[in-house]
């Protein structure tokens, strides 16, 4: 079973930083870019990074810039999101997803990608 298994999330005061993981199972994430996205409550989900499948290129988007390191590490089948600097505006759910031969940072849509994580919760409160 194909599979993308989330963890790193929880409660982190006004100020903090975490990293999140995503490892994949059932495949090997050599040939797919990696995205990730959160949802807050009451939005729409929205893109905020992606790594290229070898790693050379990334993506933050702009609400995200200098908060934000996507890595992935393709020996052990996992990517990373480290968010440092975390205000309440970033308290929603993060979701890693695999896009097979994706094109980021050139295309990076919500639409495109395969498999997906459930995403872990991050709240930020004091």
């Amino acid at each position: 079973q194909w599979q993308l298994m989330e963890s790193g999330g929880g409660l982190v005061q006004p100020g903090g930083s975490l990293r999140l993981s995503c490892a994949a199972s059932g495949f090997t994430l050599d040939h797919y870019a990696i995205g990730w996205f959160r949802q807050a409550p009451g939005k729409e989900r929205e893109a905020v990074s992606c790594i290229s499948s070898s790693g050379a290129s990334t993506y933050y988007a702009d609400s995200v810039k200098g908060r934000l390191r996507i890595s992935r590490d393709n020996v052990k089948n996992t990517m990373y999101l480290q968010i440092k600097l975390l205000q309440p505006e970033a308290t929603a759910i993060y979701s890693c997803a695999a896009e097979y031969l994706g094109a980021c940072p050139r295309s990076f849509h919500i639409a495109s990608f395969d498999y997906w994580g459930q995403g872990p919760q991050v709240a930020v409160s004091s």
